[in-house]
């Protein structure tokens, strides 16, 4: 489609979420990176209001959904919880332990699924961490954000999580109100947008937004570089031995392998784009998963090589709705592969039928089967 057709009538996919009066959008695609940058940085032409009728139904309004002054007071609120100072507070004291101990679990015995054991969990208890919950409500906790999570799999499922995270997000939130915590919750409790404090709905909605966006993009992009690395064992050997490759493996993977394929936007004009016109009104899908493989950025392009020169890919989208947790998803994914190179040797994918990566629009290893041996002592 990069060569035949990048700007193109019609969706690679239809969402599950979508009610029904959206369904009768007139849909696009755009598959090259060109394209896809340019319509993530135009968000006067390209907007994201529609995000309103369809998540915003279930997670309630959200800052994917604002525009102009709106949108620009409530990131720079929620931006400030996710501040630089936060995260090198957060990794050695929060992020490290949680990867530490994970690993420290399975290592003696010889194989697992890591998906299962690693790279569900780790987001998942950092999550729990940084928001302050109770370490007794971590059970609660997992099983509402895995049904949340999976609401273009199970939406009833989804729709009844969403409404017990709502009350049981409001108790927290009750509770700062009453003595302030040093957690995110608190912070967003405490923030003010020109003397006004946030409402209960604004913070709860992000919260529920927080887990499919920072929980669920960070399992399922650290379990495909994990599944690429596995499949790829000279650079898996090679990350293993020079740490300070770590960061541009992060990169390669999310660009090759991207978590999220593709992401709506709708037009609020005509547009045209290489040469054809797209009519104000239509739902634009950027697909990200493409743009990511476009030859004409990266040679070798479906190709797996953390050597590459690196360039930016828009994994994290890009412009105004660029993703808020960028840098904590990077810290994260960082902090668990030391955690299992310091831990275990000799990491091997064990392959079967369903040992692969698959889904849309969000992909990855459903299991991850390896074997291994404990590292010797004292490596850690």
């Amino acid at each position: 489609m990069r060569d035949t057709e990048p700007v193109w009538r019609g969706t690679i996919m239809q969402s599950a979420m979508a009610p029904p009066e959206l369904t009768g959008l007139e849909q696009w695609t755009l598959f090259d990176f060109e394209s896809v940058f340019a319509a993530f940085r135009d968000d006067e032409v390209f907007g994201s209001e529609m995000y309103n009728n369809t998540i915003g139904l279930v997670f309630g309004p959200t800052i994917l959904g604002m525009h102009g002054k709106q949108h620009h007071d409530h990131r720079s609120l929620i931006a400030n919880a996710f501040r630089q100072s936060a995260l090198a507070q957060w990794e050695p004291e929060v992020i490290d332990p949680i990867c530490d101990q994970l690993v420290d679990e399975i290592k003696d015995d010889g194989q697992a699924d890591l998906v299962k054991a690693v790279t569900f969990e780790f987001p998942t208890r950092v999550t729990a961490a940084l928001l302050g919950l109770p370490q007794e409500d971590l059970d609660l906790f997992r099983r509402l954000s895995f049904d949340l999570v999976s609401i273009t799999e199970d939406i009833e499922a989804g729709l009844n999580a969403s409404v017990e995270l709502g009350t049981y997000f409001q108790e927290l939130v009750d509770q700062r109100r009453r003595a302030m915590t040093d957690d995110i919750i608190g912070d967003l409790v405490a923030a003010e947008i020109d003397g006004e404090k946030l409402t209960d709905e604004a913070i709860i909605s992000f919260l529920r937004l927080l887990l499919p966006a920072g929980l669920e993009t960070t399992y399922r992009s650290s379990g495909n570089l994990l599944y690429h690395l596995l499949d790829h064992p000279d650079q898996l050997r090679e990350l293993q031995e020079d740490r300070s490759l770590i960061p541009a493996a992060i990169e390669e993977g999310l660009r090759y392998e991207t978590p999220l394929v593709s992401v709506p936007r709708n037009t609020t004009r005509d547009v045209e784009v290489h040469g054809v016109t797209i009519p104000e009104g239509a739902q634009v899908n950027l697909c990200i998963g493409s743009a990511n493989r476009d030859e004409k950025r990266w040679p070798d392009a479906d190709k797996f090589d953390f050597h590459r020169p690196r360039r930016a890919h828009v994994s994290f989208a890009g412009g105004i709705h660029s993703c808020l947790g960028m840098h904590l998803a990077r810290v994260e994914t960082s902090a668990m592969l030391n955690s299992l190179f310091d831990r275990v040797t000799d990491l091997e994918l064990v392959t079967d039928e369903d040992t692969k990566i698959v889904g849309m629009p969000f992909r990855s290893p459903t299991h991850l089967p390896v074997t291994f041996r404990p590292a010797a002592t004292g490596s850690s």
